[in-house]
């Protein structure tokens, strides 16, 4: 397990699926929001790529998020788009509602980091989301992204065009834990 501060970040278990399912996936709101494609719902013991690991697959390295007081299941972090020419990757995450809030996104950050720049040798990492995504937006400063421009209107969500912000972070502008 790869831990932060508040957080650890490892496999994904099979009793995290129906957890994940049920309050990340089915939420029309939060699943829309979340993904570049439309929601559908996932049917019960489905082979979906959101919820089921396949270790084969080289470019997606996906983890469930648990409270390291307790082992609690607290959401999703992936690591997606790996580039092993270019030595970069994209950042994504999701926190159950129930722990939303506690600074768990900026510590996620923070071990998603260590995990590319560290583990995988990365040289870049790159996060996108909703220009109204703050909370995205804050756990991605905290850790030394940079705004580096807007999409305009790239994200068709619940039946209207809005902006992502895109931010990056190069290791060697990386500070471990860097959080505010």
């Amino acid at each position: 397990m790869l831990k932060g501060n508040k957080v650890g970040l490892r496999a994904r278990y099979e009793d995290d699926i129906p957890v994940l399912r049920a309050e990340l996936y089915d939420d029309v709101v939060n699943g829309s929001r979340a993904e570049g494609r439309p929601w559908r719902p996932i049917t019960p013991g489905s082979k979906d790529s959101r919820l089921v690991v396949d270790d084969k697959e080289q470019g997606l390295v996906p983890f469930s998020v648990v409270e390291l007081d307790g082992g609690t299941l607290v959401g999703t972090a992936t690591l997606w788009g790996i580039d092993n020419h270019n030595r970069s990757a994209h950042i994504g995450l999701g926190l159950l509602p129930s722990s939303r809030g506690k600074g768990y996104g900026t510590d996620v950050v923070a071990v998603l980091c260590h995990y590319g720049f560290v583990v995988r040798g990365l040289q870049r990492l790159q996060i996108e989301t909703l220009s109204d995504n703050d909370a995205m937006l804050r756990s991605a400063e905290r850790n030394g992204f940079v705004r580096e421009g807007v999409l305009r209107s790239s994200a068709w969500v619940l039946g209207e065009f809005l902006d992502q912000v895109l931010l990056g972070l190069l290791v060697q502008d990386w500070k471990p834990d860097s959080e505010g």
